[in-house]
């Protein structure tokens, strides 16, 4: 049941390129590639594709595939300079039981336009990064692998109708989440996913159940929980890194929360 990766990378080009070796016979496994920079043409199957940034190409084995690099209006910077990378994409050949069943799990996109995700790419460049190596740890492998699979799999269900509302309502909780330690708006949540105020807090609200500057402080007051529980930070160091504007504030608030004062919680 061990997927098997074949041939994963990083590829960028900077003149001219075309890969032609499954033109006539077809892909020998599944390929998976996401562009990450500039354009390019494939040609999958009877179908040709212009993939740009986000462009994520799912491909079975036997597809008559191509990919071409060429130099356009597109690749040019604001002065109308030629870039010095006219394409990079993450690729992935790969095959095994498991790969057959996830390919089969739903019906799969031949092309389909994601978010780049930090967490998607850190993943695909650590296995990367584990296939270069000459004592790499196939069981470390797998478990890579499975999980680039399965964050697309988030990613192509974000972009369909249905999800889209969902979507917008998971990136305004993901904002909160990063930025939880700073001071912030409900208006910086919303610019974040090109909404007005009112929109954000009642999308957020509908999906969620409670408002984003509850949830925010939600967030913030387990986050400081976890700092009393596993660090030796002062109350006020913590309440400053939790994202509080005072201590005084902390305080409050973690009393009405929790029922105790913060050192009292401590303490127990």
């Amino acid at each position: 049941m061990e997927p098997e990766v074949l041939l994963c990378g990083y590829s960028y080009h900077k003149r001219t390129f075309e890969y032609n070796e499954f033109k006539q016979k077809g892909l020998k496994s599944y390929l998976i590639r996401l562009q990450t920079e500039g354009t390019a043409l494939a040609r999958a199957g009877d179908q040709t594709i212009k993939t740009e940034v986000g462009s994520l190409l799912l491909l079975p084995p036997g597809t008559i595939y191509w990919l071409r690099v060429e130099r356009n209006e597109g690749n040019s910077n604001k002065r109308g300079h030629p870039i010095h990378i006219m394409s990079g994409d993450h690729y992935l050949f790969c095959q095994g039981p498991w790969i057959e069943q996830w390919w089969e799990r739903y019906p799969k996109p031949l092309c389909v336009n994601i978010e780049l995700q930090e967490s998607l790419l850190t993943l695909w460049r650590t296995l990367t990064l584990e296939n270069r190596r000459q004592d790499k740890d196939d069981e470390l492998m797998s478990y890579l692998l499975r999980a680039v699979c399965l964050h697309l799999d988030r990613a192509i269900k974000e972009t369909t109708p249905s999800y889209r509302l969902i979507y917008t309502a998971s990136r305004m909780k993901r904002y909160i989440e990063r930025h939880v330690s700073h001071p912030f708006t409900v208006e910086d949540v919303a610019k974040s996913v090109n909404l007005s105020a009112s929109r954000a807090a009642r999308l957020f609200k509908e999906y969620y159940g409670k408002t984003i500057m509850s949830y925010a402080l939600e967030t913030r007051l387990f986050g400081a929980v976890d700092r009393m529980k596993h660090t030796t930070m002062t109350l006020e160091e913590i309440a400053h890194h939790s994202g509080f504007r005072s201590y005084t504030h902390f305080h409050r608030v973690f009393k009405d929360r929790f029922g105790l004062p913060p050192s009292r919680f401590r303490n127990q």
